[in-house]
């Protein structure tokens, strides 16, 4: 089932497809759906993957591909789901394409990462049943765990997070670090594993997780 703000976005994704041959930009997405922020587009379109209705083409830099469409009859207006029927199924592959964002802060803190910059495979018995993506580490705050500098870090995409979980956090919408979650009080703490570094103790409001961490890949 669609939310009707993921209906109306993919709807705008295959009217696009269809009249140019490529999915539109993000802020082209959020002008239409009336959205303040393109982090809004980011939720929804990773809800849209998750769920079956798009997939990121490989190789190719913020491509979509529609998988299936919502049912002309489905969802009355002002209805708040919408049912789907399937329009095809992705092919299986030996090997799983997922998007590789760029590099992510393990310090201080750099610019949230929402175009993909290329496509990474992946063996399937590393991915569970879950929607990835893959981002590089830049900084040293988590090497205490074993997380170095360069190294690549495979995030399963969630928007919740338990205490102790190694996550990538969302800072006031627009910068992105990773860091162990805590919750104290009120509060929101981001915890480095390098005691150089400082932990971050923010309010919840400004904090958004992006996905835990599910694995480590190392080229030596």
């Amino acid at each position: 089932m669609l939310t009707r703000k993921q209906h109306d976005l993919l709807l705008f994704i295959d009217e696009r497809l269809k009249e140019k041959g490529v999915s539109p930009s993000f802020d082209e997405m959020k002008e239409a759906l009336g959205l303040k922020s393109k982090s809004g587009i980011h939720r929804l379109i990773t809800a849209l993957e998750e769920r079956g209705f798009i997939r990121r083409l490989p190789h190719k830099a913020r491509a979509l591909e529609v998988v299936r469409l919502p049912q002309e009859a489905a969802g009355q207006e002002g209805g708040k789901v919408v049912t789907a029927l399937f329009k095809k199924q992705p092919e299986n592959k030996e090997f799983t394409e997922i998007p590789l964002h760029g590099k992510i802060a393990a310090g201080t803190p750099i610019e949230a990462l929402e175009n993909v910059d290329r496509y990474m495979p992946m063996p399937p018995d590393m991915l569970g049943r879950g929607s990835y993506y893959a981002l590089e580490i830049s900084g040293d705050s988590m090497i205490d765990e074993g997380i170095m500098d360069g190294d690549t870090v495979l995030i399963e995409r969630c928007e919740v997070a338990h205490d102790g979980e190694i996550v990538v956090a969302l800072v006031d919408d627009n910068e992105a670090t990773l860091k162990r979650f805590r919750r104290r009080g009120p509060d929101i703490h981001l915890i480095p594993a390098n005691e150089e570094h400082k932990t971050q103790v923010l309010a919840p409001d400004r904090v958004r997780v992006q996905g835990r961490l599910a694995g480590l890949l190392r080229r030596y």
